[in-house]
């Protein structure tokens, strides 16, 4: 499966889609820079907790590639104009986030937010350790400048998109839209070192085509929060079978 167009309003240009592949992702992860031995990334078979139990832990990160239907659209206007009015519970401010301006990017930013916000380790002076330099002390929508207009990650996502299991698709427009959950602590723990215990820690949804990161609840036990949330969030709401999730797991590859 995969990924969704922007809401390109910046004329961020178009980039092919990127499969929702494990396999796809780890490569993808490594020529970045991440260190193969550090994390790789696995498919999550299902939202029970037999299929979960299946899953590598720790969980650092999920991704999760789902289908935008018009009832989505709907509920996602409503909910950051919720957000813009009414606020939520505060964001720990250490979180990177991006916007999305560039079509079909979606996959590349889902990768950025789960590795820059996990505990990995990654190649000096790789791409992502240079990303990473650059967008110090940047905004969001300099940050998503900033991927416009490096090579850092372009070529990248090109090889790996057509890399994958299916054929690049000739029609580049698609409805499918990868989003990313990570772990956080509630603020401002990480920033003065804090100890924080597992009730502390907060589900946070990074989307590129959202207004900015959104607090999901606790993470009390991550990957089966996450799964709860995408049942009766995601899933619950459309009748398509067009989702794939993702987790971006400790260590080495166990193939």
């Amino acid at each position: 499966m995969s990924e969704a167009k922007a809401d390109n309003s910046s004329g961020g240009g178009r980039w092919i889609p990127l499969e929702s592949n494990p396999e796809v992702l780890t490569k993808w992860a490594v020529k970045a820079g991440l260190i193969e031995s550090q994390a790789h990334f696995e498919d999550i078979y299902g939202l029970d907790p037999e299929l979960l139990g299946m899953v590598t832990q720790p969980v650092k990160a999920v991704i999760l590639l789902f289908p935008i239907t018009d009832p989505y659209e709907q509920r996602r206007r409503d909910e950051d104009a919720q957000i813009a009015a009414n606020g939520q519970n505060a964001i720990d401010p250490t979180v990177f986030w991006i916007k999305q301006t560039i079509s079909n990017a979606c996959g590349t930013i889902a990768l950025l937010h789960a590795l820059i916000n996990s505990d990995v380790t990654f190649a000096p002076e790789s791409p992502i350790e240079k990303f990473i330099e650059i967008c110090k002390d940047k905004t969001p929508d300099e940050r998503a400048k900033i991927l416009e207009t490096t090579p850092l990650f372009a070529n990248i996502h090109a090889d790996a998109a057509s890399g994958g299991q299916t054929a690049v698709p000739t029609d580049l427009d698609t409805d499918l839209h990868f989003t990313c959950f990570i772990q956080a602590p509630m603020p401002p723990s990480r920033e003065t070192e804090t100890p924080v215990s597992p009730e502390g820690m907060r589900i946070i949804e990074l989307d590129g085509r959202r207004a900015g990161p959104i607090d999901r609840g606790p993470a009390t036990k991550f990957l089966e929060d996450v799964a709860k949330f995408v049942r009766n969030t995601y899933v619950a709401h459309t009748a398509s079978m067009h989702f794939s999730m993702i987790a971006l797991c400790g260590g080495p590859s166990p193939e």
